[in-house]
């Protein structure tokens, strides 16, 4: 059992409310992980459990996540709507204060943008002092889909929100901490995944033609339109994007095949282990779960040289960072070697044990919150 990790830490009984708006994609991922953890029950009789999120993004629904999600956490579904809106953003302050006065929580963990400018808000009319912690997933400013005047707005609102509100960032990728800490006081939890399960789905195997893919949804984030391009300059190769998404019509080569949505996890990580290559042509990133899932199914990794992409993989020795289509040829040339591609997907594989196990991670993310808890209670007694 998880618990007897923690016997030792003279652990102190507390709560702790997850808000979470962006519930999709290595997000969700990250939250139906966290959930099994501390939903275990050695954990779970120390540090009681709630998440409340919104299901508006595409694919989520309550009764997914309450099939997926642990037993052992309390889930609340609130709507929150990921653009501006003040009509609704009020709502969603209103409701949540109303949920948080119910919990009465020690701490609260707010994850992405948007939630965490609803929940600081909240927080702040709650009228009572808890410990509140800010995982961004990905700054919203970092973004390049929007223009430099949106950009602009929201580094003013994650500086100016930090400043008014205070509470401590935690950062999901190292870049990711070298930008919070010049906004806040931070802290680095890494981003992981569960390494076990998937490891079940690893088997060596072998593609007539070099087989390159990529697992998310299509979107701007995801820059479909780079990926097709590469499966344009490069006709001999097959391309999988194992996923769906509104940007779908900017895949055009004939040698790209779209999966399409995969409810069955089952078939996606024998999909992602079918292939040869990961290519992760992202135009920003947090830090992805995507391509650590990858990495744990021994896959090289092509990605572009951006914020998460470079957290994760090791230049010339798990993969390749790029910032220019015409390097790849180079690369693609020197994985084409089944012996090649086999090093790097150890080395990957060694990387995400050593850094982005997230039982690991979730370990350190647990002794955060009992530390600044147990802080908190001393100057209290003071």
């Amino acid at each position: 059992m998880l618990y007897s990790t923690f016997t030792k830490l003279n652990l102190i009984i507390l709560k702790v409310v997850h808000i979470v708006e962006a519930l999709e994609g290595g997000v969700y991922t990250y939250f139906r992980d966290l959930s099994n953890f501390f939903g275990d029950d050695g954990i779970s009789k120390n540090i009681e459990t709630t998440i409340v999120y919104s299901s508006n993004r595409k694919g989520i629904s309550s009764e997914k996540v309450n099939s997926e999600f642990s037993n052992g956490v309390n889930l609340i579904h609130l709507n929150m709507v990921r653009e501006i809106s003040p009509f609704e953003d009020l709502k969603s302050i209103f409701k949540l204060i109303k949920e948080l006065k119910k919990i009465n929580p020690d701490v609260i963990h707010l994850h992405s943008s948007k939630a965490g400018v609803l929940g600081r808000i909240a927080y702040f009319l709650l009228f009572k002092k808890k410990k509140v912690f800010y995982t961004p997933h990905g700054y919203a400013f970092l973004r390049t889909d929007i223009s430099k005047s949106s950009r602009k707005l929201y580094s003013i609102i994650e500086k100016s929100f930090q400043r008014l509100f205070g509470g401590t960032i935690v950062a999901c990728g190292d870049t990711e901490f070298e930008i919070a800490k010049k906004i806040g006081p931070s802290k680095l939890v890494r981003n992981g995944v569960d390494i076990p399960p998937i490891r079940e789905y690893f088997l060596p195997h072998q593609n007539s033609k070099l087989t390159v893919g990529i697992l998310g949804r299509i979107t701007a984030a995801r820059n479909p339109k780079l990926f097709n391009d590469i499966a344009l300059k490069f006709p001999d190769f097959n391309f999988i994007w194992i996923g769906d998404g509104e940007l779908s019509h900017l895949i055009t080569s004939e040698n790209i095949k779209i999966t399409g949505w995969i409810m069955d996890k089952n078939i996606v990580f024998e999909t992602l282990n079918s292939i040869d290559i990961y290519l992760q042509t992202s135009l920003w990133e947090g830090l992805p779960i995507a391509l650590l899932e990858a990495m744990v199914l021994e896959k090289p990794v092509i990605a572009t040289n951006i914020i998460g992409n470079k957290d994760i993989v090791l230049h010339n020795k798990t993969g390749f960072l790029f910032d220019n289509i015409d390097e790849l040829e180079n690369y693609f040339e020197i994985l084409k070697e089944n012996k090649t591609r086999a090093d790097f997907g150890k080395k990957a594989l060694k990387r995400c044990e050593d850094l982005f196990d997230t039982n690991q991670n979730f370990k350190q993310l647990f002794a955060l919150y009992q530390e600044s808890f147990s802080a908190e209670a001393n100057k209290m007694q003071k």
